[in-house]
């Protein structure tokens, strides 16, 4: 009898993660596999959510955090379907996709304001140049610059508690580019994680601690951080919002942000369909997770290049550092 009861029991269970599926099983559903970038996780994430409603989960999204780096990795080995990266396709990763016979499609998704951020504690930084953060990031300084009056007289003698993106990132690479003027050239001391949210909690609880990370990371995280207005090239001071990111004045941190879909993947529905999903409620997610949307054009530039299975980069594998949503729309547009 007891026996008896336990088979009614799982079978019942059963019966209600069949209902969950909208009559679809585990088994029976079809699935999207992401990966890549923390910073574009919180855009894919909720996408894939509200795609999965929409199809009563017929489809699943796996969305996996491995960095740029990695997931491109995974993406031209053909093991995903979709690639978030917080910055364009490099040489190598286009050779070793081209290698592997992965075709992809570029798509901009978004703008980020890479944002430098501080313990709420901190009472002597309102603000920091470039040329700052470089004596701070520079290879050079590696065991050397280790206290905050060493990077600026007027600081005080402390140590300095550095957290930033981990090798795999694509922020790593952006960030050591705009600021060191190559990308991946950095100090290696300092705590690097590809969780953002590992970051968050280091500087948060530290008020000696400085760090990187998209803007998104820092929005969600008001309460426990405080961002740095950005001085470049002897301007003024400027902070990480919407406003200055549209306006082009958040410089050189501001960045597009991607997702590449391998154009064999893009034959199945399931895949196809989650990309146009994505473009079509990209303004409204993107938004609500605290990054900039592009303008619409630039999702109607997307569904086209998927539905003419348009391969390749406009970047040339390059970052391009400091390139303006104006001036990314005039490239989208060639």
């Amino acid at each position: 009898m007891q026996v008896q009861n336990i088979r009614r029991a799982v079978l019942g269970a059963l019966a209600v993660v069949a209902a969950g599926l909208g009559g679809t099983s585990v088994a029976q559903a079809q699935t999207v596999r992401v990966d890549g970038s923390s910073t574009v996780f919180p855009i894919t994430e909720a996408v894939a959510e509200e795609f999965q409603k929409s199809k009563r989960n017929a489809v699943k999204v796996t969305v996996g955090i491995s960095g740029t780096g990695g997931g491109f990795r995974k993406f031209c080995r053909g093991e995903t379907d979709v690639q978030n990266a917080s910055r364009p396709i490099t040489r190598r990763e286009i050779d070793e996709c081209a290698k592997a016979g992965v075709r992809f499609i570029e798509m901009p998704v978004a703008y980020d304001a890479l944002s430098v951020v501080v313990n709420p504690r901190n009472t002597w930084l309102k603000e920091i140049s470039i040329d700052e953060l470089r004596r701070m990031w520079e290879p050079s300084a590696q065991g050397k610059v280790m206290r905050w009056n060493q990077v600026n007289p007027a600081w005080p003698d402390r140590p300095i508690k550095l957290f930033g993106a981990g090798t795999d990132s694509g922020t790593f690479d952006y960030f050591t580019e705009a600021v060191n003027g190559k990308s991946k050239a950095s100090r290696g001391d300092f705590t690097a994680s590809e969780d953002d949210n590992v970051l968050v909690q280091g500087i948060s609880r530290d008020v000696d601690a400085i760090g990187f990370f998209g803007y998104a990371y820092y929005a969600e995280n008001r309460d426990k951080l405080r961002s740095l207005p950005i001085v470049w090239k002897g301007g003024r001071a400027v902070q990480p919002n919407e406003q200055t990111v549209i306006n082009g004045t958040y410089q050189p941190l501001s960045r597009p942000i991607f997702i590449y879909v391998n154009a064999a993947s893009a034959q199945r529905p399931e895949v196809r369909e989650f990309v146009q999903f994505y473009n079509q409620n990209a303004t409204k997610l993107v938004k609500e997770v605290k990054y900039v949307p592009l303008p619409a054009v630039a999702y109607t530039y997307n569904t086209d290049a998927l539905a003419k299975g348009r391969v390749g980069t406009k970047f040339g594998g390059e970052n391009l550092v400091g390139v303006t949503i104006e001036q990314l729309m005039k490239l989208e547009a060639k």
